[in-house]
């Protein structure tokens, strides 16, 4: 394997790149999937993890961490199960596109819940970002809130929810992955993929939903959400972005989000004007600034 830097980066971008428009697919299989939300995000995790442990297996990576590391794994799922039940329901209600970005805004919240606990000032750049990113919310949406249908503004609540949630997923799988002893990333994510699957679960046992999966359409969809959005695409981020300046590494990452509006438009004959594209631009324009700023 070469070493050279310039071959390093590249492949690091390949990587990471390739990563983003994996995950991009995201809200497309879950609209796809003719289960519900909460159906399609167990099976998102479920069969992620089951990818996950098969790697471990083949790498016999598998073995006891100790009670602190389920602990703090039962507590990430729980984060990223609530963060799915959120999102799933916002992509139901106002797309994949929209639900997407409204996700994304966790770039401004990270900070603000670290300020809060730890004490950090946000940078002058993340505080310059959040004005325009409401703003392109505000074109995207394109309509005053009060003519809004009730399950549109839903959908928005949903997904401001997602990007709060995944705040807390953040934190601690960060927290989890900062430990002395802390296990390789596939073991932690097929951990994290189970813990959330059984929340989900329960929470689908609770509201007595069904577990069948109607369809091969279905089947393939909650597949390739479970192999190339849990599993490839995080592996294959989450391994190059060490390897990339951070500026740069942001602009790989905005696929995911550009991307899911594209898909939305493209695959979903979302009706989208002139002025909610300039939104878009503008928010994701934000979210780059805001996703750079803690980085540099």
């Amino acid at each position: 394997m070469s070493h050279d830097p310039a071959f390093v980066f590249r492949q690091a971008l390949t990587r990471t790149t390739l990563g983003a428009v994996m995950i991009s697919f995201s809200a497309v299989f879950v609209k796809i999937a003719q289960v519900t939300p909460t159906g399609s995000a167990f099976y998102r995790v479920f069969f992620g993890g089951c990818f996950l442990l098969i790697i471990l297996l083949v790498r016999r990576q598998m073995q006891w961490y100790g009670w602190r590391f389920l602990k703090l794994a039962l507590i990430t799922g729980l984060f990223f199960a609530l963060d799915l039940y959120a999102w799933h329901r916002s992509i139901q209600y106002v797309g994949p596109g929209l639900a997407t970005i409204l996700g994304n805004f966790e770039v401004f919240m990270v900070p603000a819940v670290a300020f809060v606990i730890y004490g950090e000032k946000p940078s002058v750049r993340l505080l310059i970002s959040i004005p325009p990113a409401m703003i392109g919310l505000f074109m995207i949406v394109g309509t005053p809130w009060g003519q809004l249908t009730p399950d549109f503004r839903l959908g928005i609540y949903y997904g401001i929810a997602t990007a709060v949630f995944y705040t807390g997923f953040l934190m601690v799988f960060r927290r989890m992955q900062s430990e002395a002893d802390s296990p390789p990333v596939v073991y932690t994510l097929m951990v994290v993929s189970f813990a959330t699957a059984l929340f989900l679960g329960l929470e689908m046992v609770r509201n007595a939903e069904s577990f069948a999966i109607p369809d091969m359409p279905s089947l393939g969809a909650l597949v390739g959400l479970g192999l190339m959005c849990q599993t490839l695409g995080w592996l294959l981020i989450g391994h190059s972005l060490p390897r990339i300046p951070a500026a740069i590494a942001g602009l790989a990452l905005l696929l995911q989000p550009s991307l899911s509006f594209v898909w939305d438009v493209l695959f979903f004959n979302r009706e989208t004007s002139a002025m909610a594209w300039t939104g878009v631009v503008l928010a994701l324009c934000a979210i780059y600034i805001g996703t750079t700023s803690s980085r540099t």
